[in-house]
């Protein structure tokens, strides 16, 4: 009986070994936030082939990534880029966004929004 477990036991480890390998980590955006948060808002937010958003501003940072499609993004003081898909981006908080537009004139953009909040601020505010 006792080769038995042992077999069972060698099984096992060589399983969890080959599925610690088959784990990888990619860095996607690391940046650091000015605020203490008490919650966060996560949405998925789809844009029409085309659309583009109005400027904006978030009272609170916003952390994202790019699901499908392309995105023309840019901030007040900086280049426009293109952001692909499985792109991360970072919104600072009440920082002008000039530009968050769908790049593509046939297919919708998708991302995902994550608002770090500290209290019950609104997740974006239009610039008229």
């Amino acid at each position: 009986m006792k080769p038995f477990i042992i077999v069972i036991l060698m099984l096992n480890t060589v399983v969890m070994t080959a599925q610690q390998k088959s784990i990888s980590r990619k860095e996607l955006l690391k940046t650091a936030l000015d605020q203490k948060m008490k919650s966060t808002e996560i949405q998925e937010i789809t844009m029409a082939a085309g659309q583009g958003a109005p400027e904006h501003l978030h009272p609170c940072p916003v952390l994202g990534i790019i699901n499908s499609g392309e995105a023309v993004f840019q901030i007040q003081g900086k280049e426009k880029v293109i952001l692909h898909e499985g792109d991360a981006f970072y919104e600072p908080k009440n920082v002008k966004i000039l530009h968050f537009d769908n790049a593509s004139s046939d297919k919708p953009l998708v991302f995902t929004a994550i608002y770090l909040k500290k209290g019950n601020e609104e997740n974006i505010k239009f610039i008229k």
